[in-house]
């Protein structure tokens, strides 16, 4: 390694010496063995990226080679070396060092695990939420304001190429800016608001004020930061030329959606049902903002960074407030310590994470051709028994292997499929998924069980659900819609007692989730509580996800309506009862604010047994609890 200082010529930013190292050609060839192209993990208009175990004392390195044809030449290349070398900062790649040898112009950089912010927008199956996305923003806006603020107490730079291809995301996907071979670096003076210079940059990305005039200002990496916003919120490119015409252009595109009120039109369907009314509206503001036609009226980058931090901070307060920490878990938990334990011990985490991604022509195999169909009493849908390896899942035999059962259903629209939501004790094990034309088939393990409604409401059965076992069921039915809910969404349209199976040792696990949940019937008996713009027909409330969490409380509320299913063993609606008691949660409610009244609710065949007052006082608490979210 050599120390080489680069002086530019062109300005009075001067790089101080040995600020980066400088290797030689012959330590470059070594750590990519030769520019072997097994290690090349991206390609631009400089050339190809390498990457590297270890060059020097550095170990995974990123080794970025200009191309003899490259349109980015010497000038470019300095400028890279020159800019990196004088910013230090954690949302800006580090510059380890470079070579300029025997017609060899290389850059070296710390390796970015997780690749760009583009390849996961670009991504089939987007693993990243909507508050790790805004994350992202956060941090790329504050690489950027420190570049445009300054690297030192006279001298600014404007990146002149920000796009989602130069973010990178390192291995705890926090942002970072890269690719400075654009870059001007200028002095910061408030009476010069631009300079003029050949116009460079992407197309989709560019400032039209600053192609048409020359006069390149800070506030064009902000327009370009712009479509960088609405890229993330859109999970469309920049440039679509295989789009229709007026479609083409990213930003054009989504500021007309803005004029017509569709807002809801840009969202990425991958990210419906994350992200509330109320930051979707100041999400959008502030991307529109930055695509202002005119430079002066567009924000600050520290502005942009302070309106996303908010936005942040309103969704993760949205996404906490869903559920209360656990909170109604514990206290299920804690007012009977001791007596779920003496139920059979709960179920243990299913470690078996494979899944598998079948073909039609599998579950035709597996299905024996679709023969043993059978109607889900839960849902309005059509399900298959069949039998797949118990380690692979590949199809077997029928009767060979383990059982399992397909459910056929629409392509949801909300959201991907992922097998993380239902790795849970308390949720059937979705095994895996066939995508046929328009088409969804899900793979399920095949459980025995009864689900609680009959439990609850079958004489036959009634008399072996004690009150010990009807917590166990409570607290894992909890757990199960606690774990779907931390993931931010809802789990069913309607939540009842018929979507919970219970096997012969009173475990509880949800059934029949849905996938396409944006609009909800509700059924007003167990929704009744529960405000929000709707209509209602046919004693149905048809409501509309307005807000993040609505969905998500709602069936909170039902929750609370289940446990109290459980106390009474009555059914939510019974027409067969006495005229005022026929809708339980209105009968039920002035009745459970007193304890000796409450005698007259429970259960009629434990309340004298294994049930103490006391407990079942307590147990009713949590229903209010429960009742009392509001969305």
């Amino acid at each position: 390694m050599l120390p080489s200082p680069i002086k530019d010529a062109d300005s009075s930013f001067i790089l101080p010496d040995q600020t980066c190292q400088r290797f030689t050609l012959a330590e470059i060839e070594s750590a990519t063995e030769n520019f072997d192209e097994a290690l090349v993990i991206g390609r631009g208009g400089f050339g190809k990226v390498y990457k590297c175990s270890k060059i020097g004392s550095m170990s995974d390195v990123a080794v970025k080679r200009l191309h003899s044809m490259s349109n980015q030449g010497a000038h470019e290349f300095e400028s890279e070396v020159k800019v990196l070398s004088k910013l230090r900062h954690g949302n800006l790649v580090s510059l380890i060092g470079y070579c300029n040898e025997v017609k060899e112009m290389v850059l070296v950089y710390e390796f970015m695990p997780n690749g760009t912010l583009e390849d996961h927008l670009r991504s089939p199956d987007l693993s990243l939420s909507w508050l790790q996305l805004l994350k992202i923003c956060i941090g790329a806006a504050r690489g950027l304001d420190y570049l445009h603020m300054g690297t030192s107490t006279q001298h600014g730079v404007i990146h002149r190429d920000v796009k989602s291809s130069n973010i990178l995301l390192d291995a705890n996907f926090a942002a970072k800016i890269s690719d400075f071979g654009l870059a001007k670096v200028g002095v910061i003076d408030q009476t010069r608001t631009h300079m003029s210079t050949a116009v460079k940059g992407t197309f989709g990305y560019m400032d039209l004020c600053y192609f048409y005039t020359g006069k390149l200002t800070m506030k064009s990496d902000v327009y370009a930061f712009g479509v960088v916003l609405f890229e993330v919120l859109s999970g469309k490119k920049a440039v679509d030329s295989t789009l229709d015409e007026e479609h083409w252009g990213l930003a054009a595109w989504a500021q007309h959606q803005i004029k017509e009120g569709k807002i809801n039109q840009i969202i990425d369907p991958r990210l419906i049902g994350q992200i509330s009314k109320k930051c979707l509206k100041e999400y959008v503001s502030i991307a529109g903002h930055c695509l202002h036609t005119q430079p002066k009226h567009r924000p600050t980058m520290a502005e942009v960074v302070f309106k996303i931090e908010s936005i942040l901070s309103q969704a993760t307060e949205s996404a906490n407030s869903v559920v209360d920490d656990d909170g109604f878990i514990f206290k299920l938990r804690s007012l009977f310590v001791g007596k779920v334990a003496d139920v059979n011990a709960p179920i243990g985490k299913d470690t078996d994470e494979s899944f598998r991604t079948f073909t039609y022509a599998e579950l035709v195999i597996a299905t024996n051709g679709f023969q043993d169909k059978k109607h889900s009493p839960t849902i309005n849908e059509s399900i298959y028994k069949g039998w797949v390896d118990e380690k692979t899942y590949a199809p077997t035999k029928y009767g060979v292997g383990l059982a399992m059962y397909v459910r056929k259903m629409e392509i949801p629209t909300r959201k991907d499929i992922k097998p993380e939501d239902f790795n849970h004790p308390n949720i059937v094990k979705l095994l895996g998924y066939c995508l046929n034309y328009h088409e969804l088939f899900c793979v399920y393990k095949l459980i025995s069980g009864i689900t609680l409604d009959k439990y609850l409401y079958q004489e036959s059965r009634r008399t072996s659900l004690s009150w010990v076992a009807r917590l166990k069921i409570s607290i894992g039915t909890a757990e199960g819609l606690l774990y779907i809910h931390k993931r931010n969404q809802p789990a069913y349209s309607q939540f009842k007692t018929h979507h919970i199976l219970v096997d012969e040792d009173f475990n509880a696990r949800l059934t029949d989730i849905g996938f396409d949940t944006h609009t909800f019937q509700l059924d007003a008996y167990y929704y009744a509580a529960v405000h929000d713009e709707s209509d209602t027909f046919d004693g149905i409330r048809r409501h509309w996800l307005r807000e993040d969490g609505f969905a998500i409380k709602s069936e909170v509320y039902a929750f609370g309506v289940v446990l109290l299913e459980i106390l009474t063993g009555m059914k939510v609606y019974d027409g067969r009862r006495p005229l005022e008691k026929q809708k339980l949660v209105e009968w039920a409610i002035p009745l459970l604010t007193d304890e000796v009244k409450l005698r007259m609710i429970m259960d009629p065949q434990f309340q004298h047994n294994d049930c103490p007052p006391k407990e079942a006082f307590k147990f009713r608490s949590t229903y209010f609890k429960l009742s009392s979210t509001k969305t």
